[in-house]
């Protein structure tokens, strides 16, 4: 159990519509808020379960004050209520209960698990990103101006908190004006040496402190005495730190722990008796805390951090877990967060040969940064425990290296499938083995050659067709030099092709690949892509500094360019076909700092200065920003703010290519709504590409599957770029003759 003092996640106004109390209801994941009048005082709870009845009952007006729904009896308890006195309040499913002051104003919430708890900005716990603190200690040598630079490393190396010491030397240490006898032991001696030269007073670490809030960085101290204890309940510190030598100091814990405020205890140098002593001591105020395991040695050796005990923590505490680092590097801490750390803290420096032992254990600050960043891809690799799906980086792989069920000899239309007619091969383009037993059996509703893949429409009953189709817009599908002949005999009557070139198709000759057009063209228009991938695994980067890879970048264009251009005469479109083109600033290992992103563009600008693009409408596509390349993630930088591409169509030129599921992804990436994307990027399109999208990465996803509102994205579209022309992109849409586009077509039909 524990009673929060950071309740601005479960409060809103009574006066507050029920749609803004609804909102906090699904953010802050407990279901339940407590509304209260313009002086905090409490005026009732709201649950979900209270407006599903509301809603149920007929009512559907969502503008209704807020108290108007609420139960306007809560249960409630008083301020400074033992936790032995608050568990009846939690029987009858209640999962929350405010604490009000005398005047009956909600000063803190009670609940009844300690799993997540908030430090200053950051939620802490389960379910909940690493806490990385930067632990700076007494490193500042005793220097303000030190100090302060400290934090703003930390701030850029992308810690959530800095953490600080506080010591009252008279207080702490027996003896006048807290000098050691010349009796005492050498450790003793030095340790107090190097404390009463490095401390920083009270009043100097108030401006530290301050400069945290500036800087937007959360901080936390450790208190090692009463009165330094004082003076940051004083201060309104973040949260407190526990030292490991504290955790049997019962005085100092109950002092903590009976203000409520967040606390991080340190479990070095103690037994698990003591441990338990003081967890159950702490729990008895109702403290939020987290326990972290500690080797106590400068610096650990590696053979005794134990990471392992963290579980054994979890279970003694019931309590988030975490780990404090005194080894050397930061590999270590990247094994405490896959074995179920909440909370990381490394000692933080600017030179390790400063004097003093902390600093022999400290990360430099581009350590401390490579840590963070590392935890980051561990935490988001961890994942859950969710049934497995296969993700879009495999879908490319699977459809490559694959088997698919292949038909063993030409098959009529009306023919039962037997077993002997189907065989297995590669690619992964077509039905997978496992589905055999579904095929065997059926009747083929189509006429099937030797070799064929067969496909997921040959075990519906009701497989998707082309049909003829009312939109506001033309229309085409994504085709290759291989398959668009498939695609016309099947009945489909789009407005235009879209060929989306291999690096083979570029050795192609054209005339052959349209021969039976040569005196009748084809009555539609078309549009080109450019390759993803070019012969000898190169990528097209026109944003690259390496001139040779610069180079070959404007050679490709200008050939992908010209052979568009050679098209003209096998279609009946007058109007130039737009040519929709990647035109690179990706990179392997990690995205490039902003500063960087403006000399990209100006690369790729000169480029395009060598590329006579006249007879077509070269449209750059928007990006994502995790772009599957080869079958594995990489990052794209360029071609994903609408504001720099807004400045760069201006300053090129050019319209753009705008692809919704990329730009749905580069959105989600940005934590900004799409709608923010097409209202800039709209009126600058020559082309649409349409198509879901879902979470970062996952491009490609059929309409209605993904993150994209296509009743709000179909209304802008009207208004920002109306009659402008689109495929719908769906991922391996092409497989049986189209089924994918045209199931896409279908469910666009009622937007576009």
């Amino acid at each position: 159990m524990s009673i929060e003092r950071s309740i601005t996640p479960y409060i809103a106004f009574s006066e507050d519509p029920l749609l803004t109390a609804l909102a906090k209801i699904n953010a802050n994941k407990s279901r339940t808020i407590f509304l209260v009048d313009e002086h905090g005082t409490l005026t009732g709870s709201l649950t979900d379960g209270d407006v599903r009845r509301w809603l149920t009952a007929g009512n559907s007006d969502l503008s209704v004050q807020a108290q108007t729904v609420a139960n306007p009896s809560p249960k409630s308890v008083s301020e400074g209520t033992m936790v032995d006195e608050l568990d009846w309040k939690f029987r009858d499913g209640v999962t929350l209960v405010p604490v009000l002051d005398e005047r009956g104003r909600v000063v803190a919430i009670a609940s009844p698990g300690n799993d997540s708890f908030t430090i200053g900005q950051h939620r802490v716990g389960k379910e909940q990103p690493v806490f990385t603190i930067a632990e700076i200690g007494n490193n500042h040598q005793g220097d303000i101006d030190l100090a302060l630079q400290l934090v703003d490393l930390a701030v850029d190396a992308g810690a959530d908190c800095v953490k600080f010491q506080l010591r009252d030397m008279d207080a702490l240490y027996r003896g006048a004006s807290g000098k050691l006898t010349s009796g005492e032991d050498l450790g003793a001696q030095y340790t107090l040496d190097l404390l009463t030269r490095f401390s920083l007073p009270a009043e100097k670490m108030i401006q530290v402190f301050d400069h945290c809030r500036n800087r937007g960085i959360d901080v936390m101290c450790t208190p090692w005495d009463i009165p330094s204890l004082n003076v940051l309940l004083e201060y309104g510190i973040d949260g407190l730190k526990i030292a490991s030598a504290d955790l049997t100091n019962h005085g100092l814990l109950r002092a903590a722990a009976k203000e409520g405020l967040p606390m991080v205890v340190s479990t070095g140098m103690s037994t698990e008796e003591e441990i338990n002593e003081s967890v159950a001591l702490i729990r008895k105020f109702g403290a939020p805390y987290a326990l972290l395991q500690v080797q106590s040695t400068y610096p650990a050796p590696f053979k005794d951090l134990n990471l392992r005990y963290m579980k054994r923590l979890a279970e003694l505490g019931d309590c988030p877990v975490g780990y404090s680092g005194h080894e050397r590097g930061y590999h270590v801490p990247l094994a405490a967060v896959a074995l179920g750390a909440s909370i990381v803290e490394k000692h933080f420096t600017i030179d390790r040969n400063l004097e003093g032992n902390d600093h022999k254990v400290s990360l430099l600050p581009d350590e401390f940064a490579t840590m963070v960043r590392q935890i980051r891809e561990v935490e988001a690799s961890l994942g859950t425990a969710e049934p497995r799906i296969v993700h879009p980086g495999e879908f490319m792989n699977r459809a490559n290296l694959a088997k698919s069920l292949v038909a063993t000899k030409d098959i009529t239309a009306g023919q039962r499938i037997c077993e002997d007619d189907v065989t297995v091969k590669s690619p992964g383009r077509g039905l997978q083995p496992n589905l055999l037993p579904q095929l065997i059996g059926r009747i083929s509703s189509r006429n099937i050659a030797a070799g064929d893949f067969f496909y997921d429409g040959d075990i519906s009953d009701n497989p998707a067709l082309p049909r003829n189709y009312s939109f506001r817009r033309p229309w085409g599908v994504p085709v290759r030099y291989h398959d668009f002949q498939g695609i016309l005999d099947i009945g489909a009557h789009p407005d235009f092709l879209e060929f989306h070139y291999s690096y083979k198709d570029l050795d192609m000759d054209v005339d052959e690949v349209f021969a039976r057009y040569t005196d009748s063209p084809l009555p539609m228009g078309y549009t080109c892509h450019l390759p993803d991938l070019f012969s000898g695994d190169f990528i097209l980067d026109m944003a690259s500094q390496n001139d040779e890879i610069w180079e070959r970048s404007i050679k490709e264009l200008q050939r992908t360019i010209d052979i568009t251009k050679s098209l003209r005469p096998y279609f009946t479109q007058e109007e130039d076909p737009v040519f929709i083109a990647t035109l690179g600033g990706f990179t392997k290992n990690g995205p490039v700092s902003k500063d960087e992103i403006p000399g990209m563009y100006d690369r790729i600008i000169e480029g395009l200065k060598h590329i006579d693009h006249s007879g077509v409408r070269l449209a750059p596509q928007t990006l994502p920003p995790y772009p599957w390349l080869l079958g594995g993630q990489q990052y794209h930088n360029l071609f994903m703010s609408p504001e720099a591409l807004a400045d760069f169509a201006e300053r090129s030129g050019l319209q753009i290519t705008y692809d919704i599921s990329h730009s749905m992804l580069s959105a989600n990436h940005e934590h900004r709504p799409l709608c923010e994307y097409t209202e800039i990027l709209a009126p600058l399109s020559a082309h649409l590409h349409v198509v879901d999208g879902k979470g970062v990465d996952g491009e490609g996803v059929q309409i209605g599957e993904g993150d994209v509102d296509f009743a709000e994205l179909a209304e802008q579209l009207d208004r920002l770029a109306p009659g402008v022309s689109f495929i719908p992109e769906i991922w391996m849409g092409h497989t049986n003759n189209g089924e994918g586009f045209w199931l896409a077509l279908d469910r666009l039909e009622e937007y576009l």
